[in-house]
């Protein structure tokens, strides 16, 4: 028993010190994802048309995925390559004529300036570091700056972060600089931004609404006109269960110029308008300002834990279109947990413009959410705020959701009622209901093991009305040019995906424990001979290297090229 105890105890001494010595080097990790999803639509973002051409739409789209990351005490790096495509979309054999469709999601580096474990460093903060490079930038509900990870391409900015922590107070300072080209010939800063088309919600493409305050627009959420130049500030202070933080978000738009397509002299068809970015000092300039709470009650293994959680956030400055900007967003959520199961309200407020009686002054008053992840908060039908446009007189949200989560699975049901912040009228016809629809969201998640995922979904909009087509852009024109809802239209819509995640992280091994209660002394000694043996070559290897600023005898040269 005695014999037993010593190597016990010399094996805990040579774990510990083959921890610390390993610990020396980097920490390395390479994940891979392949996600496709199968998709049904008929009603997804826009109300289904009737009669022909309008059969519903079914395809699989995949995102493949391959991260690199490298961990030391002072450095942390990461490199993600993402391609997404849509199934069939390519021939066996991809032309040079294909457009690009593998791009580089995330690559960036984290360096750490100062830390109170420094004993060189002046400066003694818990935390300072720098992150510079192609990344996400996610704070809080992601309601206005997320991933957007359920879209396949995701979301990304090239930015520097300037990170500060300590004591529990966090403060980010980020900025970003968009420019075309590093060509000797090219001059100025002027930049021509990559997808400056803005996506009509009808599915057609235009440059320049006629009206930007009264159009159907997807706003940055669908990008349109990336800007120029951003510069943020994010403040939290966490004190146990309760978090505040802060966002100011500047983000400036290049001005432009609209140039009228030239007239063909012989069919007398003009040719399509463009933008024309040729102020390289002026900008749009729009400012973002608010902040979020949360706090917690209670435990949910006994009476229960409830989750209060808020925010609000004003809109001032320029639009893109360089309209003056007024508009405001809030939103407040109370989630009850007992146990597994969770259930609570929710309600969202962004405003909107009045149709009834527009701005004479030209003032936008619809709320823009930013680079946020409009799928996890306005309905998983994507009518709101995503690519498919935003509600032209806003949006009141309100919503049950319930949630069941077991070991390995989770089942969630969302419902919403969207409501217009304001009233609903064209030039021609009277006022329309602010009533917008309702839609339910099913959710089924389940993990098949550690690097393999299922999930299943269906979603359903029902009881549309006039207005949500008016708000949505999905109207045309009669003869004598008054609006008129398109006759074609169905008021509900359908929804189902199924999606498979497979995330093996190929660094990964199973941990395995030595429990010398389970083991004899023949077995413990072969697992400390087997430690004691990788010390001793780690060490040979350290002595093999000649120390910095020193030459190696010539007269000991290493005995085999592996020890050199």
């Amino acid at each position: 028993m005695i014999k037993s105890y010593i190597f016990f105890k010399r094996a805990i001494l040579i774990v510990g010190i083959s921890g610390s010595a390993l610990t020396t080097f980097g920490q390395q990790r390479i994940i891979g994802t392949v996600r496709p999803r199968a998709e049904y639509r008929d009603g997804t973002g826009n109300l289904p048309t009737v009669g022909p051409n309008s059969d519903p739409a079914m395809f699989v789209s995949q995102r493949s995925n391959l991260l690199y990351g490298y961990k030391w005490t002072k450095l942390d790096f990461q490199v993600q390559l993402r391609d997404v495509r849509v199934w069939g979309q390519d021939a066996s054999t991809i032309s040079n004529n294909d457009g690009s469709r593998l791009f580089l999601h995330e690559a960036w580096g984290d360096f750490t300036i100062a830390t109170a474990s420094d004993t060189n460093c002046w400066l003694k903060v818990d935390n300072l570091s720098l992150k510079v490079g192609r990344q996400e930038i996610v704070y809080d509900d992601v309601r206005l700056l997320g991933n957007l990870d359920w879209l396949q391409q995701g979301r990304r900015h090239d930015a520097a972060v300037l990170k500060f922590l300590h004591r529990g107070y966090q403060v980010d300072l980020g900025a970003a600089f968009n420019q075309n080209t590093d060509a000797f010939g090219a001059r100025g800063i002027f930049y021509n931004p990559q997808n400056n088309g803005i996506p009509a919600s009808t599915g057609n493409s235009f440059k320049v609404p006629v009206n930007a305050t009264l159009s159907s627009v997807p706003g940055t959420n669908a990008i349109g006109q990336m800007y120029k130049m951003m510069q943020y500030m994010y403040a939290s202070r966490k004190w146990g269960q309760t978090k505040i933080s802060g966002l100011v978000f500047k983000d400036d738009f290049a001005k432009y110029t609209v140039l009228k397509g030239a007239v063909n002299a012989t069919t007398k068809i003009a040719a399509a308008d463009t933008n024309f970015y040729n102020d390289d000092r002026n900008y749009n300039s729009r400012w973002t300002m608010g902040g979020n709470f949360s706090t917690q009650l209670g435990n949910a293994s006994s009476g229960g834990k409830l989750t209060i959680a808020g925010g609000g956030f004003i809109q001032r400055g320029n639009n893109k279109a360089g309209a003056n900007l007024e508009a405001y967003m809030a939103n407040l959520s109370v989630m009850y947990q007992k146990g597994k199961f969770q259930v609570g309200p929710a309600i969202d407020y962004l405003s909107g413009n009045n149709l009834n009686s527009p701005n004479g002054s030209g003032t936008d008053n619809r709320f823009d959410p930013l680079y946020g992840t409009p799928h996890r908060w306005w309905g998983y039908m994507d009518y709101y705020y995503a690519g498919t446009g935003g509600p032209i007189g806003g949006l009141i949200n309100s919503q049950i959701r319930a949630r069941y989560t077991a070991n390995r699975y989770f089942i969630t049901v969302d419902y919403h009622n969207f409501m217009s912040d304001m009233p609903l009228k064209d030039d021609y016809s009277s006022d329309f209901t602010k009533d917008l629809g309702n839609e339910i969201d099913v959710v089924l998640n389940y993990n098949v093991n550690k690097f393999v995922n299922l999930e299943l979904g269906y979603s359903k909009y029902f009881g549309a009305t006039e207005s949500t087509a008016l708000t949505k852009g999905q109207t045309i024109k009669d003869k004598n040019s008054k609006t008129v809802i398109n006759p074609n239209l169905r008021r509900e819509g359908d929804w189902a995906y199924a999606m498979i995640t497979i995330r093996p992280d190929f660094l990964f091994t199973a941990p395995v424990a030595i429990n010398p209660t389970t083991m004899n002394t023949d077995q413990l000694s072969i697992k400390v001979k087997e430690l004691q043996d990788q010390i001793d070559e780690m060490k040979t290897a350290k002595e093999a290297v000649p120390a910095e600023g020193t030459t190696a005898p010539a007269t000991n040269p290493p005995s085999t090229p592996d020890s050199k």
